[in-house]
């Protein structure tokens, strides 16, 4: 076959990380260098470090429009899920039910697992085979004893937003806290937390185009909650630990930044997307847009490739210079396949060769056209050599798929 393979990276995977901007990456420069002072410290040199840390809080609030005291700084979205997860299981010993979804991010499916197995109910409601989650659902699942309900605010793999607000109306309704990983959403979608009336929100840096290992959690006023990281007294006792003061503004800009390009991801993003995923639909035989193509977050794609491995359909983009994914990054590791698409019922012919395809705001339409000259003769080739000509074939050599029950 003929190398086309560019020198420069045609880059996909934006769901997994974002490049940094060049203002954050400027902003952020002073306090890795000159002020390297420690924000709580009493001297000047410093303390004078606070007034930055606020200046970020409140750019911060100003994108999800809430009130700059409800924010608290974490280290990313990993840690602000736990912390609301444990936060509000601490508030009461006597409830012990959490309700979440089939299809979170491995930070809250795994912490709400472990906390299963400390005793808890856990019930993990079900979506439909667009990965639509139905409101009803959880009416029918809280009780008296639900702690928590975490509910992601738009999926990692298919995009896929969910009815938040519907779903923190229900929640309120029944005097029940609400939280919602929004590390997917934030920066690509507006939110407006004085509509969507959840108790906790999660956002992460590194997806908005800012640093790692910075991260923020929402907690409304009047919230019950305990914090998760004790001993100091920072973020107003609510996280301890040493203000991570480059990071905090870096993250700051990035809000910024990312609601002056909103109406960008709504629109330009939006059109490359759909150009990528028409293309290849229309190049390559058997293949579907894995989730419902109506609501969902405007720079992302799932595209399954039936009769084909993800894996090698993954080292064949490596070797042409793309970078995209199978999945969530904290499992693209493993070799079973995705619980998400498992959840909406994707069939084994498909399910094993999905690929995820996350645009940014700095993807172009010549690298939507790269990709869509060059992908499908490899695709074309990988189906070559596949022991399965057809769907019919390989649907008898399919194992019986099992599904987890509702917990």
């Amino acid at each position: 076959m003929t190398d086309t393979r560019r020198q420069d990276v045609v880059y996909f995977d934006n769901n997994a990380t974002t490049p940094m901007d060049p203002e954050v990456l400027e902003v952020m420069m002073p306090y890795l260098t000159k002020h390297y002072g420690n924000a709580s410290s009493m001297h000047s040199f410093g303390g004078h470090l606070r007034h930055k840390i606020d200046e970020a809080r409140q750019q911060v609030a100003d994108l999800l429009n809430c009130h700059p005291e409800e924010i608290i700084f974490t280290s990313g979205g990993t840690e602000s899920d736990i912390t609301a997860v444990v936060g509000a299981l601490d508030v009461d010993a006597n409830k012990r039910h959490i309700i979440t979804s089939r299809v979170e991010h491995p930070a809250i499916r795994t912490t709400c697992r472990i906390w299963q197995k400390k005793g808890c109910r856990l019930t993990e409601l079900p979506v439909n085979e667009e990965g639509r989650l139905d409101p009803d659902h959880l009416l029918q699942a809280i009780a008296d004893e639900t702690a928590i309900v975490t509910i992601m605010y738009a999926n990692n793999e298919t995009g896929v937003i969910f009815p938040m607000a519907r779903l923190a109306a229900i929640a309120k309704s029944r005097g029940v806290t609400i939280h919602t990983d929004a590390v997917q959403a934030v920066g690509k979608i507006p939110l407006d937390l004085q509509k969507v009336t959840v108790d906790m929100l999660s956002l992460s840096g590194h997806k908005l185009h800012g640093p790692k290992g910075i991260g923020a959690l929402f907690v409304r006023k009047g919230t019950r909650f305990k914090p998760y990281m004790t001993g100091g007294h920072q973020e107003h006792g609510r996280r301890a630990g040493t203000e991570n003061v480059a990071a905090i503004v870096g993250l700051g800009k990035a809000c910024e930044l990312s609601k002056k390009y909103l109406h960008d991801e709504q629109t330009r993003v939006a059109q490359l997307r759909d150009k990528l995923e028409n293309g290849i639909l229309a190049a390559c035989d058997n293949t579907r847009v894995n989730g419902t193509r109506d609501s969902r977050l405007p720079n992302t794609t799932n595209i399954s490739f039936e009769l084909i491995e993800g894996e090698a359909i993954l080292m064949l983009m490596d070797h042409l210079n793309i970078a995209a994914s199978s999945g969530s990054a904290c499992t693209s590791g493993s070799l079973e396949p995705s619980h998400v698409l498992r959840a909406m019922g994707v069939p084994f012919t498909a399910v094993h060769g999905s690929i995820r395809f996350s645009l940014s705001r700095n993807t172009t339409a010549e690298e939507i056209d790269y990709v869509i000259n060059n992908l499908p003769p490899k695709i074309q080739w990988l189906r070559s050599m596949s022991p399965f000509k057809n769907i019919e074939d390989a649907q008898k050599g399919a194992p019986v798929e099992k599904h987890e029950p509702l917990l």
